[in-house]
């Protein structure tokens, strides 16, 4: 792993993701829209192609050699997400879909055996769909309460109104670690002990954190964590739920079929122990190969040194943003999402200006926005919103690009103040 603050070569760095080097729309693609999915290194490309080309075999189930490989790189990857975010076990790194999934395992299995009438479940207002509707559903089902923490103008969580409902009736915190929509880091680790010192399990939503923030899972003393693959510069269709394993021993499996189970007969079925308790029938074995080239590839590089160059690219673009706002004497642009905490991640609107033409006039240009309420409605009607545009960085990404996505925006802000005078 490289040194901590050690300047980065961001030309090799982006040499080795072949889909940056085209153009769009006769334009030099600049993609920003990597809170929605980051791309792809080449070493795992690579490695997804090796290994349908040379090693394709269900896993745990044979005895040839084919099967005995492939087992053997899937549970590499199980190994390389456990030291990635300090788990105690390679065992409480479960292998899911996705986040989606992750949160909604835990919904359905510690949910349906722990939350009965009455019980609460906070969660907060910037929350992802994700990880509000599988809470819906299980408190729906069980007659448990759905609390909601409030935000502040500049999109953080307001901890005094925390502190207040906080009580004896809560039994779970589901928390997005960063918000997608407002890049905010929230103080997670502080809301893990006051939910601790009551009995209350916490879960983190880490899909946009654990590419930004290096990841503690025993220091933070999270009960639940959910990871995406496609968010780390790995493959979709991959997540992790980590999870303490004394509470992966006590929940029920999530599916049944091959796998999780220990033996079958028509009258019963015993199952099988962690993680494979959760992991019922074929999983996305190629797939979950390759992310650990994405695990690798984040390492080698290093946390601190991906934070570093994020974060002086979203300075530079907020600056920019600021910047056109006095070129032009108006207000025109509003910023979305000020923290003091956030990873880089820029929502803005263009007053006057619908988010989805601004999104579909910058991709004339070549740059790839993401434009709408983000999976964030809750959110959005918070804010008075119907959507924003947002602009996300990557260690891939330059300064070079930032200033042509500005360029770009002040252009839209020039004629939306033309057309609006």
């Amino acid at each position: 792993m490289k040194s901590v603050a050690q300047k980065l070569d961001i030309i090799s760095i982006r040499n080795q993701f072949p889909i940056l080097h085209q153009e769009v729309n006769g334009k030099p693609l600049v993609y920003f829209d990597n809170a929605a999915t980051t791309q792809k290194p080449q070493a795992v490309i690579d490695a997804l192609v090796k290994y349908y080309s040379t090693d394709n075999a269900n896993i745990h189930r044979a005895a040839h050699t084919l099967a005995a490989r492939s087992t053997d790189m899937f549970e590499d990857t199980r190994k390389t997400i456990q030291t990635f975010i300090n788990a105690k076990e390679a065992e409480e790194c479960i292998f899911t879909k996705g986040v989606t999934e992750s949160i909604n395992l835990v919904a359905q299995t510690w949910g349906r055996k722990f939350l009965q009438a009455g019980d609460e479940v906070i969660i907060t207002t910037m929350e992802h769909h994700s990880n509000i509707v599988p809470w819906q559903m299980i408190c729906e089902e069980k007659g448990a309460i759905l609390k909601v923490i409030p935000i502040n103008e500049a999109g953080e969580l307001l901890m005094d109104e925390y502190d207040k409902m906080l009580s004896s009736k809560t039994k779970m915190v589901a928390c997005v670690w960063v918000s997608n929509t407002l890049g905010t880091i929230n103080p997670v680790k502080e809301i893990i002990q006051k939910a601790h010192a009551l009995g209350a399990k916490v879960l983190l939503d880490g899909a946009q954190a654990c590419s930004h923030l290096a990841v503690n899972v025993q220091d933070l003393d999270c009960d639940f964590l959910a990871v995406s693959s496609h968010k780390l510069y790995g493959p979709t269709g991959v997540g992790v739920l980590y999870g303490k394993r004394e509470l992966l021993d006590a929940i029920p499996p999530y599916q049944g079929g091959g796998e999780m189970i220990k033996e079958v007969s028509f009258e019963k079925t015993t199952y099988n122990e962690i993680p494979y308790k959760f992991e019922a029938g074929t999983p996305n074995i190629g797939d979950i190969i390759a992310f650990k080239y994405a695990l690798d590839f984040v390492n080698e590089i290093g946390k601190e040194n991906i934070a570093i160059h994020e974060n002086t690219l979203l300075k530079h673009c907020v600056e920019g943003l600021e910047q056109i706002n006095k070129s032009t004497n108006q207000q025109i642009i509003q910023l979305v999402g000020t923290a003091k905490q956030k990873v880089s991640v820029q929502s803005f609107v263009i007053n006057g200006m619908h988010h989805f033409d601004a999104g579909m006039m910058l991709d004339a240009k070549g740059i790839a926005v993401r434009t709408g309420h983000h999976c964030t409605q809750p959110l959005m009607n918070r804010l008075g919103l119907d959507g924003t545009i947002r602009a996300s960085f990557s260690v891939y990404n330059t300064l070079e690009e930032v200033d042509v996505f500005l360029e770009a925006v002040q252009r839209l802000v020039l004629l939306t103040a033309k057309y609006t005078k």
